[in-house]
């Protein structure tokens, strides 16, 4: 039975492991005959964002205008251009939103520093949650008299319990 329900899960990660992996949304049509022309058409395809998409690169998405940017790419490729003539090409065209990785500079340095400012935030935070909730233990009111009294008793209970019995 154990073996049966591991073999079960087994075969449903293998399946989840197919589901997450990347599709590629390339149609036979579009491939190029040269394969290193091909090689550069999908790393620069992969490096595009689908912009009805938006989460996904062109090479990814099913969307007609990502298939025309997949053509447009393999059409300046044929051309002759160079990879980085036609991802300056496309971005004139479209805008840095266009890249999944958009370059570090003016305007995006706040999509770059976010994460950083997330990060520092919250260690600010958790800093200053810790050292206000030690302030407040350090501040709690010392025992009275009778509370050591009781806690001595108590600790001298708990003693004798653990002492094995004597022979």
């Amino acid at each position: 039975m154990a073996r049966r329900i591991g073999l079960i899960a087994a075969w449903f990660l293998v399946a989840l492991a197919l589901a997450a992996a990347p599709l590629h949304a390339v149609e036979p049509d579009e491939l190029l005959s040269d394969p290193a022309l091909e090689k550069r058409a999908r790393a620069l395809s992969a490096e595009l964002r689908c912009l009805v998409c938006q989460n996904q690169s062109i090479d990814d998405s099913n969307a007609p205008l990502a298939k025309d940017l997949r053509l447009l790419v393999r059409e300046r490729l044929k051309q002759g251009d160079s990879d980085s003539d036609v991802r300056s090409y496309v971005v004139a065209r479209y805008g840095e939103f266009v890249l999944l990785r958009p370059p570090l500079g003016a305007s995006t340095i706040l999509l770059w520093l976010t994460p950083l400012l997330l990060l520092g935030a919250t260690a600010v935070l958790v800093g200053w949650r810790l050292r206000t909730r030690g302030d407040q233990a350090a501040a709690a009111a010392p025992l009275a008299p009778e509370e050591h009294a009781r806690l001595r008793e108590i600790l001298e209970r708990s003693a004798d319990a653990r002492q094995p019995p004597r022979a």
